[in-house]
């Protein structure tokens, strides 16, 4: 597999709670220590708590984006 945010190769994978990518685990880090984490996760989980299962995120703040 592919990250979908940085574009290398990847075992294994997680869901971006920004938006909808595949990131590998490094993104993932990258991500998680970004100021707007918390706020990005709490709002997923309620709109999965509300039965939204197909939510969008929040959006990827612009940095973050790498390609």
């Amino acid at each position: 597999m592919t990250c979908e945010r940085c574009g290398k190769e990847t075992k294994g994978f997680t869901g971006s709670y920004f938006d909808t990518s595949l990131i590998c685990f490094a993104c993932s880090k990258t991500e998680r220590e970004h100021p707007a984490f918390e706020e990005a996760r709490r709002v997923e989980n309620e709109a999965v708590r509300s039965g939204n299962y197909n939510f969008g995120g929040v959006g990827l703040p612009e940095s973050l984006r790498t390609r």
